[in-house]
């Protein structure tokens, strides 16, 4: 399988326990590779690409996904809301927990690093985006030669395409910008 990613962004956030679960219970990987290092550092999780050929360097930096961990708290009802009157009725605590959510939140750089094994954990992240209920991924990625557009919209897989134009600049006006060369302002 051969593969590249040219543009991701990436809003998706789901609980942690929900991503360790997905690696815990052995997940069909791509073929290239092996398996999974998830380490923690303070409040950045990493999951890094474990190649699954001999022949890469263990030198060579494979591709990792990065996510901000953040602690939020989930209510089991909608908790009131901040100003409504209570008309002087006793205030009942809603029960809530804090739970640790996984944000892989960024542009290509920022959630999936590396260039090595880049698209296969690209689609790794694809399936992780298939869990979460919260946030978008969009990508626009090759295999076998044909672009394709990713877009999946809190965990389900909507409609996306790529439009190829021969110039970018007709869309616009050209006559928008300052002509710097002619400007009477400048001498």
């Amino acid at each position: 399988m051969s593969g590249r990613v040219y543009r991701l962004h990436s809003t998706l956030e789901l609980p942690l326990e929900d991503v360790m679960d997905y690696f815990e219970n052995d997940p069909d990987l791509p073929p290239e590779v092996e398996t999974v290092d998830i380490t923690r550092r303070n409040n950045t999780l990493i999951i890094k690409a474990v190649s699954a050929d001999d022949n890469l360097s263990k030198y060579t930096p494979t591709a990792q996904l990065k996510a901000s961990v953040t602690e939020n708290r989930v209510y089991e009802e909608e908790p009131p809301r901040a100003g409504a009157p209570n008309w002087g009725e006793e205030e009942e605590e809603i029960p809530s927990e804090l739970v640790e959510f996984a944000c892989f939140k960024g542009d290509l750089e920022t959630v999936l690093q590396n260039t090595a094994l880049q698209y296969p954990m690209f689609l790794v992240l694809r399936e992780i985006a298939m869990l979460s209920e919260k946030g978008t991924l969009t990508a626009i990625t090759e295999e076998s030669n044909e672009l394709q557009a990713t877009r999946i919209v809190e965990g389900e897989v909507r409609a996306a395409s790529v439009e190829v134009v021969e110039n970018p600049q007709q869309n616009g006006s050209s006559d928008s910008g300052v002509n710097w060369r002619d400007n009477k302002f400048i001498s």
